[in-house]
C-alpha cells in the first residue's frame, strides 16, 4: 500500500486515526502495532511473518545481550550472532538471485534458483532492528522488556516501506509517552500534504517524460535529449524519495512521533561530500555510525582510511540493489569521496561556487545513470549519448519538444528543490511580524494543494515509488 494511494488516503489513514484518537492512551501502541502489521500486510500477508519472527529475535537478542552486558565474552558472541543472522536474512531475500546468477555467468554452470519476490522495506526494518541490537550492546540504549513497545518500532508503519531509519535511541521514549497536540498534529498534516505534492505532481511528471526517454532506441536521440531524460530521473528520484520521508514525518507527528530530517535541499551541494550530507541523511548516518567508525574511521592513517571508504560505499551501493550497476554507483562515489578528502577537495573549495555547483551536480548526474540503468553495459552507453557518443546530434526535434512542453515543470522542480520554495510556501502560511501563524491561508493553500494532488492521482495511472521494494 503506497502513501499516495486512495486507498490509503481515504480507507486506511482515517480508520486508523480515528481508533487511535479514540481509545485509551495505553492502548494506542496496540492500536498502532495492529494498524502497521495490516499496512505491511495488505500487498504481501505472507511477509508478516517474517517481519514477527525479526522482531521477536532482535528482541530476544536484545535482552540477552543486556542480561549479559558485564559478561564482555558472552555480550560480544550475542552481538556477532545477532548481525550475523540479520544480515543473512536480507542477504538470502536480497541477493540470493544476484549471487547465483553472477555465478552461473562467470563460470560454466548453471545453478538453477528461484527468483525470490523481495519483501517490501527489509532493508529498512532490518537496520533499524540492527542498530537497537548494537547500541544495546554499546550499553548505548536499556534492552526494551516490553515486547509490544519494540514490535511498534520496527514496524512502525510512517517509515516502514521507505524511512527514514529511525534509530532505537531517538524515539525510545516516544515510544513509552509523547504528546499529541492540535498544533504538532496540524504540523503533520502540512508535512504529509507537501511531501504527497511532490510525488504525485512532481516526481511522478518528471517520471513520465523519463519513461518516455529511456524507452527509445540508443541513436534514436540527441545529446541533449539523454541529458533531458537525466535530469528529468534526477528530479524523479529527489521529489520521489524526499516527498515519502516529508510523508513519514508527517504521518509521524500526528501519532507524536518526531523522526529526524532525511534530505536537506542535496541539489545546492557545492561538492559530492556536502551532496551525501544532504541525501537520504538517515542511511549516511547509520553507515557512519555502524559499519565506518567501527572499522577504525579516519583514525588509522590515510590507507585505511581509503579502504574504509571504499567498503562502506561498496556496501551502500549494494544496500540499494541487488545489481552490478548499484555496487558500481557505489563504488563511483566512495572514489570521489576518497578524492575530495585527500585530493581535490581544497581545490573544489577554492573554485566560485557556481563552479562548485556545476562540478557536483554534473557528477551526480553521471551518478543516477548508473542507478537508473538495468546493466553497466546500459549505462555506459546512455553516458556515451550524453558526451556525444552515439548520440543523434546535438539536439534534435524530440529534445526542443520535450523542453519546450515542459519548462514549466522543470522551473517549478528546480525552485522546489531548493530553500526558496519553502521559504516561498513558509511566508505565505506565517507573519514574521507577530510571529504568527495565518491558519486561514494555510488551510487555503494546503487544502489547494491536497486536492490538486488527488485530481493527478485519480486521472493518472502512473504512481510508482522508486524506493518500494528496498
Amino acid at each position: 500500500m503506497l502513501f499516495s494511494s486512495v486507498s490509503f488516503l481515504f480507507m486506511f489513514l482515517p480508520i486508523t486515526l480515528l481508533l487511535y484518537f479514540l481509545v485509551p492512551a495505553r492502548f494506542k501502541n496496540l492500536v498502532l502495532l495492529i494498524c502497521s502489521l495490516f499496512f505491511y500486510a495488505w500487498g504481501e500477508p505472507v511477509y508478516v511473518v517474517l517481519m514477527i519472527l525479526s522482531i521477536v529475535f532482535n528482541y530476544a537478542c536484545g535482552l540477552d545481550i543486556g542480561y549479559n552486558a558485564d559478561d564482555p565474552v558472552h555480550a560480544k558472541r550475542g552481538i556477532i550472532f545477532a548481525v550475523v543472522v540479520n544480515l543473512l536474512i536480507l542477504g538470502f531475500f536480497k541477493y540470493y538471485g544476484f549471487l547465483i546468477g553472477s555465478i552461473n555467468a562467470v563460470f560454466p554452470v548453471n545453478i538453477p534458483y528461484r527468483e525470490l519476490e523481495l519483501p517490501i522495506g527489509i532493508s529498512f526494518y532490518t537496520f533499524q532492528a540492527m542498530s537497537y541490537v548494537i547500541d544495546v550492546y554499546r550499553k548505548r540504549v536499556r534492552p526494551q522488556r516490553d515486547l509490544m513497545l519494540f514490535a511498534v518500532y520496527v514496524s512502525m508503519f510512517p517509515q516502514l516501506i521507505a524511512g527514514p531509519i529511525v534509530r532505537y535511541a531517538d524515539i525510545e521514549a516516544q515510544l513509552k509517552q509523547r504528546n499529541i497536540s492540535p498544533n504538532r498534529f496540524g504540523d503533520g498534516i502540512m508535512y504529509f500534504i507537501r511531501g504527497l505534492a511532490k510525488k504525485v505532481l512532481i516526481a511522478n511528471t518528471v517520471g513520465g517524460i523519463f519513461d518516455q526517454i529511456s524507452g527509445m532506441g540508443f541513436g534514436s536521440f540527441s545529446m541533449l535529449t539523454a541529458w533531458v531524460g537525466c535530469v528529468s530521473y534526477a528530479f524523479q528520484i529527489y521529489f520521489d524519495f524526499s516527498g515519502y520521508s516529508d510523508m513519514a514525518i508527517g504521518l509521524g507527528k500526528m501519532f507524536g512521533f518526531d523522526f529526524l530530517k532525511n534530505f536537506e535541499y542535496p541539489y545546492t551541494a557545492k561538492s559530492i561530500t556536502d551532496f551525501w550530507r544532504r541525501w537520504h541523511i538517515s542511511l549516511s548516518t547509520w553507515f557512519r555510525e555502524y559499519v565506518y567508525i567501527p572499522l577504525g574511521g579516519n583514525r588509522k592513517g590515510t590507507k585505511r582510511t581509503v579502504i574504509n571508504l571504499l567498503i562502506v560505499w561498496a556496501l551502500t551501493g549494494l544496500w540499494h540493489g541487488a545489481n552490478w550497476t548499484f555496487l558500481f554507483w557505489g563504488l563511483y562515489y566512495g572514489g570521489i569521496l576518497v578524492l575530495e578528502k585527500f585530493v581535490i577537495g581544497e581545490r573544489i573549495n577554492r573554485l566560485p561556487g557556481a563552479l562548485q555547483h556545476a562540478y557536483t551536480l554534473i557528477l551526480v548526474l553521471i551518478g543516477w545513470v548508473f542507478f537508473f540503468s538495468p546493466d553497466l553495459g546500459y549505462a555506459f552507453r546512455y553516458l556515451g549519448v550524453m558526451f556525444g557518443i552515439g548520440a543523434k546530434g546535438l539536439a534534435d526535434q524530440q529534445a526542443l519538444f520535450f523542453v519546450l512542453t515542459n519548462w514549466l515543470l522543470y522551473l517549478v522542480s528546480i525552485t522546489a528543490s531548493t530553500s526558496f520554495g519553502y521559504y516561498v510556501l513558509d511566508r505565505g502560511v506565517y507573519n514574521y511580524r507577530n510571529g504568527q501563524g495565518r491558519r486561514g491561508v494555510a488551510c487555503i493553500i494546503y487544502l489547494a494543494m491536497f486536492i490538486v494532488s488527488i485530481a493527478f492521482l485519480v486521472t493518472e495511472n502512473f504512481n510508482p515509488f522508486l524506493y518500494f521494494r528496498f
